[in-house]
């Protein structure tokens, strides 16, 4: 019988109050004024990483190539898929966006979200 060997568990203690954050640019996706990021990757494998990512307010238009898990720990947005419904998220929130979701989120007040992409 073979020990297995333990695999590191990244972890982040108080999402909300990690910091200071990475600059991470201008959100490429802002359909507005500019709207900046910052943020940490706390573990990636290939094409999948979850961290910590930060934004300031405004519009932004979506396109997802992977799938996405957020879960809000700061702020507000509100969330419109194509041919859908708006849903306002705040603190506390979690979403699901599947690979080639596409839509609008209006970043109301500066978010900060826990994420996993696959």
């Amino acid at each position: 019988m073979t020990a297995l060997t333990a695999l590191p568990t990244p972890s982040v203690t108080d999402a909300a109050a990690y910091g200071p954050l990475e600059d991470w640019g201008p959100l490429e996706e802002a359909t507005g004024d500019p709207m900046q990021t910052s943020g940490v990757t706390i573990w990636e494998e290939g094409e999948a990483s979850a961290g910590i990512w930060e934004c300031t307010p405004g519009p932004s238009r979506w396109l997802l190539d992977t799938h996405e898990v957020i879960q809000l720990v700061a702020g507000r947005m509100t969330v419109t898929p194509d041919g859908g419904e708006a849903r306002e998220l705040g603190a506390g929130d979690l979403a699901v966006f599947p690979k080639g979701w596409s839509g609008t989120w209006e970043i109301h007040e500066t978010v900060r979200k826990v994420y996993a992409i696959f």
